[in-house]
């Protein structure tokens, strides 16, 4: 790993962040693209808690941590086929739309769909 390239930190735990981690995966090497990627497990390395990095999507790009729909965009960014949805999700009119969207919608749905796996993993329902 380079400096240069975008670490994703997802929670492996969920189905569907891994499946769509796993499309990125097969995406970058298809392409070559500096994309890497850290499980949940390794949420202290990033400075976050699990339990933080469990709640939304979280990439490490240049320095900076980005989370929600800037880790997504960074990701795009990064791949050639994708570099489209992180324009047109950077529209004005688009941008504050889709923040939303992940912010108060499928990230808190996300987060409650790991915090029941991690239940029923300790025998709590």
């Amino acid at each position: 790993m380079t400096d240069k390239d975008t670490r994703i930190l997802y929670n492996d735990t969920c189905p569907l962040c891994r499946f769509e981690i796993d499309h990125y995966r097969a995406a970058a090497t298809r392409d070559s693209a500096p994309l890497r990627f850290d499980p949940l497990k390794d949420a202290a390395l990033w400075g976050l808690t699990e339990d933080q990095a469990a709640r939304r999507l979280h990439v490490m790009q240049d320095g900076r941590l980005l989370s929600g729909l800037a880790a997504f965009r960074a990701i795009w960014a990064t791949l050639p086929r994708w570099r489209w949805l992180a324009r047109v999700t950077g529209w004005p009119v688009i941008r504050p739309v889709v923040t939303v969207l992940y912010d108060r919608i499928a990230a808190p749905l996300l987060y409650c769909a790991h915090l029941r796996r991690q239940a029923r993993r300790k025998g709590g329902i």
